[in-house]
């Protein structure tokens, strides 16, 4: 191999492990409630309904955030895009940290979540697409979540251990937010360094008012192609049926304290591995059975979908009254694991696809946008069913309605394949 060759492959993984820690981070400050939610009511003053409302209102801008981003992702170069958004987060983690006033704490969370889903996200879901060969998708998105799992987990730890070490105090509050807001500063700041600027079209000679026409045309024709492109709704849609069953996941810890009576002890412990060690797990999984196995993310998908609709069904039914505590922990971890297992190579299809590479970022944005979209409304139908049926005939209609989302995304998965093989005889 020769060496302007291996300076490239290492400069490849070097700004993909860069990335992978910014998408670690970036989202620590917008959900600070994950591991201070008591602290923020106490010394910043919150309640309960306040703290709410932030979330659904950043929630908001964050869907129509991945909207706009269909516009502007392939237009700003990734070098300028990546760093400008994290160190964004970090001014307005800054900011945080003086404990506003409530309106201007709403005004943080909307900033945080337009820096974050309309300016990050899809730029680096395009980025680590790029990055990638065909061959390589699935092990790359799937590495991305692992890495992000364990940087989740480091900065996690880290920022309660500089409250726990500050006794626990409202000083101790205000430098782990500091500490959650100059880490992505500081990946921003190495980002700009590390990363290659997109490639420029060939200059021209004379900036003509013909020329100046064919780039604006050039702009709209990119939003266009990915608003007329089949394949890219369609793996969109298939995202959006893994996250819809994803979002019911969280309610695993409230159905194994309601029906097996979990100890607050396994609570942390089932907590710890359900968030953090199965991201971890589950990505490089999905990723190695994707590209080494199966040569198809959307293969994998559709066998996955099968496992877990299957599986989620039958637990629904299961008389968990006389089962035992580990049974129903071990099935419900099996299930998360399948679908973090997903979640880490759901953008992969893109590829698989033919999406043309010149309007990645636009595919990601809109990925991002209808796949995500059951974030802003799926928690709400999931809690409005276990607030009007009690007990553990609520948990049953959640599950089954998560494998009626694991059925039509099997279905969905079944119709992209045949597609890819009518594709793939066309242009034979």
């Amino acid at each position: 191999m020769s060496q302007p060759t291996k300076g490239r492959i290492d400069k490849k993984w070097i700004s993909f492990g860069i990335l992978m820690l910014g998408a670690g981070t970036i989202y620590k400050l917008g959900f600070l409630k994950d591991a201070f939610y008591v602290p923020m009511q106490e010394f910043m003053g919150l309640s309960h309904t306040q703290i709410g409302t932030a979330m659904s209102i950043a929630g908001l801008i964050s869907t129509f955030s991945f909207l706009t981003a269909i516009g502007i992702t392939d237009k700003v170069s990734k070098k300028i895009m990546i760093p400008f958004s994290l160190i964004s987060i970090c001014l307005c983690g800054i900011w945080l940290s003086t404990f506003p006033s409530y309106p201007v704490f709403l005004l943080i969370y909307c900033l945080l979540a337009i820096c974050a889903d309309m300016l990050y996200w899809p730029t680096m879901l395009k980025t680590v697409r790029l990055l990638g060969t065909e061959d390589e998708q699935g092990r790359m998105f799937g590495i991305m979540e692992a890495g992000r799992g364990l940087m989740d987990t480091i900065i996690a730890f880290g920022a309660l251990g500089i409250f726990s070490a500050m006794g626990s105090t409202a000083a101790g509050l205000k430098m782990a937010i500091l500490f959650y807001s100059i880490v992505p500063g500081v990946i921003g700041i190495i980002m700009y360094f590390m990363l290659e600027p997109d490639d420029a079209p060939a200059p021209t000679p004379v900036q003509t008012q013909e020329n100046a026409s064919a780039a604006k045309e050039k702009n709209t024709s990119g939003i266009m192609r990915t608003l007329k492109n089949k394949n890219i709704w369609l793996v969109s849609f298939n995202i959006f049926f893994v996250y819809s069953v994803y979002c019911g996941l969280t309610y695993f810890i409230p159905f194994l304290e309601e029906a097996y009576a979990l100890p607050a002890a396994l609570v942390g412990v089932y907590g710890i591995i359900n968030q953090y060690g199965l991201k971890m797990l589950g990505g490089p999984v999905g990723g190695f059975i994707t590209d080494k196995i199966l040569h198809s993310a959307t293969k994998y998908l559709r066998i996955a979908f099968v496992i877990v609709g299957v599986i989620v069904a039958v637990f629904a039914m299961l008389p968990h009254k006389s089962m035992g505590i580990f049974l129903g922990m071990f099935i419900t971890l099996t299930i998360s694991a399948c679908v973090y297992s997903m979640r880490a190579i759901f953008f992969a299809p893109m590829d698989e696809v033919h999406v043309p590479r010149e309007i990645t970022g636009s595919a990601m944005a809109m990925g991002s946008f209808i796949g995500y979209l059951p974030g802003s409304f799926m928690y709400a139908v999931y809690g409005g069913i276990l607030d009007k049926f009690e007990g553990l005939f609520g948990y049953r209609i959640v599950y089954l309605m998560m494998a009626a989302f694991a059925a039509g995304g099997f279905v969905l998965s079944t119709y992209i394949i045949s597609t890819i093989k009518k594709d793939k005889q066309k242009n034979k």
